[in-house]
């Protein structure tokens, strides 16, 4: 099999952009190409068409290559859970919680058969598989667990890139130093390295780029500029560094950014509005007036809702929603919304019953089983019949309390798709609450819905007849792929006799 690794001296090196590129890259020239991560730790996930969980940047790079995600590009998937403990998905299908220590023990043996059955599962399916790799392969310490990296390339003898960030200083440091770490089979397989995120004049950087390559006998493939890329991120410290270019923003819509926040990439195609300004405020901060307000989605409801509480921010929110606010629940943040949620097993690790925000009559039990799968609904609000795909990815069962109709405060509820277990809205369309990830991604829904906030503060409809976010997503990916492409020397590395 055919096939490219990509590592990185540091986590944030540009792993996933060189390994999204280079898939886009590939099959532009006539592979059938495959992204692999054997092993992932992230909180932004995605669920595949037969209900799999798989890392969301691995859905990317299956998208970048033009072929459907599914669960052998992503075998292993940790979740932290806040609580020095991490939910084990392998193969797509939750099997456990275990600790760092404790899943070397349980679930290293098992996790290495299942990336050599994946590959070879991927072998029959495809002709080029690019790998990537997790934080640096020259963890000392923790190489001996390592199911990701060099284990990985030495299996399938692939030839590997070693991606290294020049914009966090020491770059060659970084390089030489990773290189130094490595064991020489392991070493022997890096045949190219890529600089990334240089702003710089190239002259300047030209004599370091030589005597690097002086030093180790690896070539310098690539010096990538700094990309202003909306690649989906793995995980929240990505929110710290974000930057959005809000000169024409017309409404802000502010989502909480939650302790262990999850599936943030649904708020994606609100940032690649024009017209929006989306801003990630911590619990701790002033909430002010901004035009909606996301509750997002989480790995741990209950404990995110009481950070909510403990901060002052559920308050806040009752204040804004009581002055005319907007206020959203997404899946953990729905489930928030209503009046408590249980958790008798203490699955998430908080063991009991907590009260929510009341803000809608439902109650929430958090449970064993996991609802992993692909929907396809329509829409009565805020537009009847607009087609809405997307997936549900929860561990709790929701039950509105009253049936259609009114509550105790003469509150009338509507549900907000034609299949009644997916969302709510109250009658005022301020509260709206969905168990749907990526219902922005479906655009005349986003318009429509954006419209409305638009209409309360006096501005003109944003027209509704466009594309899904998913042909913006095609875009951004030849784009990142020319650019790419333009300062990386990948014939140098790909194996004889490959397609142009």
């Amino acid at each position: 099999m055919n096939s490219l690794m990509v590592v990185g001296t540091t986590s944030h090196a540009g792993k996933s952009l060189v390994t999204t590129a280079i898939c886009r890259i590939l099959s532009r020239r006539g592979w059938r190409v495959a992204p692999f991560k054997g092993q992932n730790m992230a909180l932004n996930s995605y669920v595949t068409a037969t209900g799999a969980e798989v890392g969301y940047a691995q859905a990317v790079q299956a998208w970048a290559a033009g072929v459907p995600p599914q669960v052998d590009m992503n075998p292993i998937l940790l979740k932290p859970q806040g609580d020095m403990t991490s939910q084990v998905i392998l193969r797509g299908r939750p099997v456990g919680r275990t600790t760092a220590a404790q899943y070397y023990e349980k679930f290293f043996d098992i996790g290495w058969q299942a990336v050599q059955d994946s590959l070879k599962r991927l072998e029959q399916e495809f002709d080029f598989v690019v790998c990537e790799g997790a934080g640096s392969p020259a963890e000392i310490n923790l190489k001996h667990r390592d199911l990701t990296n060099m284990r990985v390339a030495k299996l399938l003898q692939a030839p590997t890139i070693l991606v290294a960030d020049i914009e966090r200083g020491g770059v060659f440091a970084h390089i030489v130093g990773t290189l130094e770490l490595l064991d020489p089979d392991e070493r022997s397989l890096i045949k190219g390295i890529v600089i990334n995120r240089f702003r710089g004049q190239r002259d300047l950087l030209q004599p370091g780029i030589e005597w690097l390559e002086q030093r180790t006998g690896i070539p310098v493939i690539g010096v990538l500029p700094w990309l202003d890329q909306s690649l989906p991120a793995e995980d929240s410290l990505s929110l710290m560094e974000r930057s959005q270019d809000s000169s024409n923003a017309e409404i802000t819509v502010a989502v909480i950014r939650l302790p262990r926040i999850s599936n943030f990439t649904d708020f994606d195609p609100l940032e690649a509005e024009p017209s929006v300004r989306v801003v990630y405020l911590s619990p701790k901060e002033t909430l002010g007036y901004p035009d909606a307000v996301i509750i997002p989605g989480t790995k741990t409801t209950i404990a995110d809702l009481i950070t909510l509480q403990r901060t002052g921010m559920a308050e806040a929110l009752q204040n804004y929603l009581a002055a005319g606010g907007t206020i959203m629940g997404v899946c953990g943040g729905f489930q928030m919304m209503g009046q408590f949620l249980a958790d008798p097993e203490g699955i998430e690790g908080h063991e009991g019953r907590f009260p929510g925000l009341e803000m809608f009559p439902l109650r929430t039990v958090i449970t064993q089983q996991k609802v992993a799968r692909q929907r396809s609904v329509n829409s009565r609000y805020p537009q009847e019949g607009l087609p809405v795909s997307g997936y549900e990815l929860h561990q709790g069962r929701t039950q509105l309390i009253l049936s259609e109709g009114q509550d105790s405060h003469g509150t009338k509820f509507e549900f907000l798709f034609d299949d009644r277990g997916l969302g709510v809205v109250d009658a005022s369309q301020c509260l709206w609450g969905t168990y749907l990830h990526g219902i922005f991604d479906n655009g005349p829904w986003r318009r429509a819905w954006l419209n409305r906030l638009r209409q309360q503060r006096g501005l003109g409809s944003l027209p509704t007849g466009i594309p899904n976010y998913r042909e913006q997503r095609e875009a951004m990916l030849n784009q990142l792929a020319d650019a790419v492409e333009a300062h990386l020397n990948l014939d140098a590395i790909l194996p004889s006799g490959s397609k142009v």
